[in-house]
């Protein structure tokens, strides 16, 4: 009888054991679609500026005195960014160092081309420009918006990862922390505007 009593709590404590590595992993599971759903966020936005940045460089050149190097800039800019992708499987800080170096060189061609564009009153003025740029000036908000939730995803991730006991079932599993989204080295800095 002893030996029944003795069998069934060692396997009463196995199946609470099992049904808690269980519940660590689906909630894990669950944090870590969270961060690749937010990924996917980020993504589109970045992909919604870069389908706007034909039409805005189709608009400005035509104005002939525009300054092509300007253009040409953006669109080699555009062009290396969207070559640049992140697996959302493996969201190292690495890959997001990339994946930023590369859309902080659209961000400064784009820059320079608003601060051209100052200079051009008549490409001020065409209303199809105008909604163009408040159309790129709203997109680079909601880039910073999804950076932002991204990163609140990766920190509940990471977060759960590193506390005790859920770590031990983390390491078991395979889970690791994910990399934060950052800005660029000396972003920190106000660029120079000149007219």
């Amino acid at each position: 009888m002893k030996k029944n009593v003795s069998l069934l709590i060692v396997l009463g404590v196995i199946a609470l054991l099992i049904a808690w590595g269980a519940s660590i992993n689906n909630s894990l599971v669950t944090l870590e679609e969270d961060i690749k759903g937010k990924w996917a966020n980020v993504e589109s936005s970045y992909q919604r500026r870069a389908d706007l940045i034909p039409n805005i460089v189709n608009t400005a050149k035509g104005y002939a005195e525009f300054e092509q190097e300007t253009l040409t800039q953006v669109i080699e800019a555009r062009s290396n960014a969207t070559k640049v992708t992140v697996d959302p499987t493996n969201i190292s800080p690495e890959e997001l160092a990339k994946f930023e170096q590369a859309q902080s060189g659209v961000s400064s061609s784009l820059s320079r081309l608003l601060v051209t564009f100052e200079r051009y009153p008549d490409l001020k003025a065409n209303e199809n420009f105008s909604e163009l740029i408040n159309e790129l000036e709203r997109t680079e908000n909601r880039i910073n918006v999804e950076r932002n939730r991204f990163n609140g995803s990766v920190q509940s991730f990471n977060t759960k990862v590193r506390r005790f006991p859920t770590s031990l079932a983390a390491s078991m599993f395979g889970f690791e922390q994910h990399g934060y989204f950052e800005s660029a080295e000396g972003a920190s800095v106000a660029p120079t505007v000149e007219f």
